[in-house]
């Protein structure tokens, strides 16, 4: 008898951040699969099968968790924030897409969740309140040229920024090219946050601006987010700032 898939988005790392929806699918699984660190992340009971891997065989964990669920279990499939960004969704469904015929009778439930971005930005105030997108630094899915290629149609365009996987050790360069980058097409006032662990005990936020962003304060658990020219920042009474982008665009000729 089949069984069926969850993908479920674990939030930005704090459990009330977490929706009722994702528990109760988490409840029901006799599996998990997904990177070891946000499989470790989940209260499950000791009949649970653990099955964490590396963050760089995600086909492969999709592979697994629709034979396990062609052989009756029910596997979630984990990812953080939300499993439709950047995540664990979007594999499952390319192995199905390029899988035998039976996997198609697979029963996927995609369950969503908080994203960093969604995270950052209500720490730091408002920052997605105009148009925005989100973008993977890594390249180990597509050519760092792509990168670079939407990095500045979305500069050009007045989009913010969210930078996800902006900087590992396989690759401590491409955050500073990013911004090298960004320097010559945004004004040097535009702010830029450095979100790490939103809601983990380990949280930390840094606002500066692209004239003196310093990628050796990022790492893979930061979340970038890089302003445009209608963001801007509120001095608060005790100090700290707000960040908000304004919603009106003035009509231009």
């Amino acid at each position: 008898m089949s069984g069926r898939i969850f993908v479920v988005g674990l939030g930005p790392g704090a459990p009330e951040q977490r929706t009722p929806q994702a528990d109760a699918a988490l409840a029901q699984a006799t599996d998990l699969i997904g990177y070891t660190p946000y499989v470790a992340r989940v209260q499950a009971g000791p009949d649970v099968v653990r099955h964490g891997s590396d963050n760089r065989v995600e086909l492969e964990r999709a592979q697994h968790a629709i034979e396990l669920a062609l052989a009756g279990r029910t596997v979630a499939v984990v990812s953080g924030g939300d499993a439709g960004v950047f995540g664990m969704a979007s594999a499952v469904f390319e192995a199905i897409d390029h899988g035998p015929a039976a996997w198609r009778g697979v029963d996927v439930v995609v369950i969503p969740g908080v994203s960093a971005v969604l995270a950052a930005a209500a720490r730091l105030g408002a920052p997605l309140g105009g148009d925005f997108c989100v973008i993977s630094l890594s390249d180990n899915l597509k050519p760092q040229a792509v990168v670079h290629k939407r990095l500045a149609a979305a500069a050009q365009a007045g989009l913010v920024m969210a930078l996800y996987n902006p900087r590992s050790k396989a690759r401590p360069h491409q955050l500073g090219e990013a911004f090298d980058l960004l320097r010559t097409i945004l004004p040097g006032s535009v702010p830029v946050a450095f979100a790490r662990a939103i809601g983990r005990p380990d949280e930390r936020v840094i606002l500066t601006d692209i004239a003196h962003a310093d990628p050796e304060q990022v790492d893979m658990s930061t979340l970038v987010l890089i302003g445009c020219p209608l963001t801007h920042t509120i001095e608060r009474a005790n100090g700290e700032k707000w960040l908000y982008t304004a919603r009106r665009v003035e009509k231009t000729e």
